[in-house]
Order: structure tokens, then sequence, then C-alpha cells
């Protein structure tokens, strides 16, 4: 990778990004982004508040007009040189991505920064694709046809887990369709982001159209979603702030999007391949360490294969190696806090009273006893309706239960609030046909679970959400819907009109 950059060198002039250029915070409180593998401060700064706030939403509403009114030519041309910028810095985002996150340099470098980079390209050219779908003379005496346009500034908020994939998901198709926006990262994971808005803006991206605020989510997130001109919200998050969020939009009636938490089944038939279901399982509940919406989190195995199931998983996890996020050996790295590794572990013993840990459970010590690291767990015996099954945990935790008939086991996949994703396991095409149309979540895997594609939409049923991010679909979010009435008969009386004053 090279060398690399120095973290507060680059930050210097602030840890937020206003109308083209890096600015200092106005909250008068400061704050630092930790290194969760060794404990270590890499960046201090002083976060935003509602001034800041204010100033960077004037700054996208006084670029808005300028941006919805570029061509759909234009706005593609620059998120193409936008796309080229950043494939020339693809190293140093995969540096900064895992030094704030702790992610394995192999998970940023192989699935954090060229997925995202490649959602740059393929909303460069989805910006050109954005038309209205009818046209036509529908009443005999007009012509009717529908624009689709920009909302206007758009407000979001990103979570910490996966943070240049979670910019890229709220910033390009706002753009693309012609809004601007203000987004608020994660205080603890803002350098990616900053860094994403700096590319856009060397690429010609015009200043003020991708903005940074990076505050509390109390204040300064609370403040951009609830701002008067703010027309839109889009929010990646825990349900329960979800609701929050949901509320304080709902005082001003703007536009919401809401990405939440969930608690994916993995649904494992009788006849499927266990080798692959193993593997399956295993990469699913651990990626990003746990710390992912549709991680696998809950698998559900016909009685015939469980035992098998449960000791090749033990097996497997034994060999999961933790260690510095920059050892391209390492294949899981730390949670992203000690308190994050503390909410984990809670769940985990407090299941000990009634169900079985059969591996993992506990923090390493050693050379790793700085981090936030937590091992691979995996939890048996715990019934349908326990905290350990029912809620997120986000960590390498991996829950395991049997079942016997077909519809018990997609009975309990549903059962749960959440219905972000969900993986089926057959050879059969008739019993994964029909997982397919019960399970109640917004992307269901058949025989492979986690991989996304920035061509199809990404978003839950349920107490997962509302509305797509990727694809083309997510215009469905970042667009408002015109019809265009053109009269073509030029007659002054309308036949109409004698319905308001009478037959003249």
């Amino acid at each position: 990778m090279g060398n690399h950059f120095q973290v507060q060198d680059r930050f210097a002039a602030g840890a937020h990004y206003l109308n083209g250029r890096l600015r200092p915070g106005r909250s008068g409180r400061s704050h630092a982004v930790v290194d969760p593998a060794t404990g270590k401060r890499v960046l201090e700064y002083e976060l935003a508040g509602t001034e800041d706030v204010d100033a960077a939403v004037a700054a996208a509403a006084r670029a808005f007009p300028g941006w919805a009114g570029a061509t759909p030519g234009e706005r593609s041309d620059a998120m193409h040189r936008f796309a080229a910028v950043l494939a020339g810095q693809a190293d140093d985002f995969v540096y900064a991505e895992s030094l704030q996150c702790g992610k394995p340099v192999k998970l940023s470098a192989e699935f954090d920064v060229p997925g995202s980079f490649d959602n740059v390209s393929f909303f460069a050219g989805a910006a050109r694709h954005l038309e209205g779908r009818s046209a036509g003379e529908y009443s005999g005496d007009h012509t009717s046809y529908v624009r689709r346009e920009p909302i206007g500034v758009v407000g979001s908020v990103a979570p910490w887990n996966y943070p240049l994939q979670m910019a890229a998901w709220k910033v390009l198709p706002a753009i693309a369709a012609g809004n601007t926006i203000v987004l608020k990262p994660s205080e603890l994971t803002p350098l990616t982001s900053l860094m994403f808005a700096q590319a856009a803006q060397e690429a010609g991206i015009p200043d003020g159209v991708v903005n940074i605020v990076t505050g509390a989510g109390a204040d300064a997130g609370e403040h951009l979603v609830g701002h008067p001109d703010v027309a839109m919200t889009s929010f990646t998050g825990s349900t329960a702030v979800g609701r929050r969020v949901a509320e304080t939009a709902g005082r001003t009636l703007k536009r919401v999007h809401l990405e939440l938490g969930g608690k994916a089944p993995f649904l494992v038939f009788d006849d499927a391949d266990l080798e692959a279901a193993v593997h399956g399982a295993v990469a699913g509940a651990l990626i990003n360490t746990g710390q992912d919406c549709t991680a696998a989190t809950r698998a559900y195995v016909q009685r015939p294969l469980y035992d098998a199931f449960v000791a090749g998983i033990a097996d497997l996890m034994a060999t999961v190696r933790l260690g510095d996020p920059f050892d391209p050996a390492t294949d899981l790295g730390p949670l992203i806090s000690h308190r994050q590794r503390d909410r984990v572990a809670g769940f985990v013993e407090r299941a000990r009273s009634h169900a079985t840990v059969v591996t993992g459970g506990e923090a390493p010590g050693g050379a790793l006893s700085d981090g936030a690291y937590y091992r691979p767990t995996l939890v048996t015996g715990a019934a349908q309706d326990s905290e350990i099954v029912q809620s997120e945990i986000f960590g390498p935790v991996l829950v395991v239960l049997p079942f016997d008939r077909d519809d018990e086991g997609l009975a309990l996949a549903n059962d749960t609030p959440y219905g972000l994703a969900a993986s089926a396991w057959s050879r059969d095409v008739y019993r994964t046909g029909r997982a397919t149309r019960e399970l109640r979540a917004g992307c269901v895997w058949v025989n492979d679970h986690i991989p996304i594609l920035s061509e199809m939409p990404h978003g839950g049923y349920k107490s997962s959400g509302s509305g797509k991010d990727m694809s083309a679909y997510s215009f469905e979010e970042y667009t408002q819907i015109k019809h265009v009435m053109s009269d073509n008969t030029a007659v002054a009386r309308k036949d109409w009109h004698r319905t308001v004053f009478g037959a003249r």
C-alpha cells in the first residue's frame, strides 16, 4: 500500500467539508477518532454544532439551482471524472477505512473500496437515464407527460460500520438526480466521507453540492433532520433511532428514507450442500466482525443436518485469525470500540443462563488486549423468543437453532421484527423458490449470503425500514414526479366549464 498520509495533518483545517473546503467545527466540543485495534487516537477535532449544520444547508441550497439545472449529461460527465479521481486514490481510502474502523485490510481493499467506487461508475451512467415513462393524449384534448425532478437539499445521516460505502450510497443517487446534499457521518468514522467529498470537488462537482458535517446525532444529526430547508432525509442506523428520525422529519413533512436494523435468518434445508452452508454461515456471520445489518445472525437448520452443521461451524470458526488489521493474513479485526465489544459480550453473557456457548464468547488477551477484539462466537440451545435470537447484536455471534418441517423453518425465519435480508440453502429449486416468495426480507439470497451489486436495490421490510439504496430504484427516493398537462384544442370555453358556470 506504500506510504500513508498523516491523518492529523490532512485534516488540520477541520473535520467538516462545507462549500468546497475543510472547516473547523463550532460546537465547542472536541472529539477523537480512535483506532479500535490499538485504542490510540488518530485525529482530534471539534465536533459540528447547529451553526455548522445551518452553514452546510445554506451552501447546499445555494448550489441546488445550478446543479439541478445541469443536463443529465453534464452531471454524468462530472461523476465519471469523480470515479477517475477516486481510482487514483484507492490506497489512501483503503488505509483510512481500515484505520478508523479496524477493518482487515483485505476487506477494505477487496470489498469496501472497490464496491464504493463501482457505485460511482454506476450512478455516473444512471444519471443519463432519469426520465418519465408516460406521455400521450389520455383525455383526448390534452397531451400529458411526466417529469422526474430533484427534490432539493438532502440531509443524510450515515453509520460507522461501512463509512465509505454509506457515504457513497447516500451521496451518489442524490447528486445523480440533481439534488445537493449535507451528509453527517458518524463522529467515530469521518475520514473517508471527508475524502469522498474532497474527491468530488477535485473532479469538478461544484462547491456546495456535497457537504459533510461531523457531529453527534443528538444535536447535529437531529438539527439536520429537522431543518426546514432540508427537503428529504436518508438515514441508515438502528431501528430505534430510525423511529426518532421519522418523528423529527415528520414535523416538516419531508421525504424520509430509512435503512435500519436487521436480524438475517440463514435457513438450511436438509438437502443443502453442508460444506457450502457451513462456509457461507461463517463468512456471512463474521463479515466486518459481524457489524453488518445483513449479517447471518440466526441459522435455522433442518434436524438431519443440525449436529453436523454445528460441528462444522465450530471447527471453521476456530481457524479464523484475529490480528492487526493491516496484516494481510488477518481475517477478523476489532469491533468499532470497546463500548461495542462490551455490548456484544453482554448479549453472550446473558444467554449463558439458558443457552450453550459452543465456541468463542470472550475477548482475546495478549497482544490484542488493547483493542476492541471479540472471538467468533457460536451459540446453540437458545429459545426463539430469547434476546439473543430476537435482538440485533452487531458483533461476531451466530445463533443456531433446529427445525423439523419446512413450514416451521420459514415461520421461525420470519419471526422477528426485522426484514432486511435472509438466505435459503437447498439443492431443490422448488424449496428455494418457495423460500424466496415467503421470506419477508428486502433481499433473499439462494445458496449464498452477503454479496451486493450496484445494479440491485438494497432495503428492508418491516422494522428494517423503507426505501432502497443503490440501483436505479433508489431514484424513487431522491426524485419527485410531476404531471404536466397541455391543452391541444385552443378552445377558450372548455366543455367541463359548464360544471362551474352553466351552459352559456
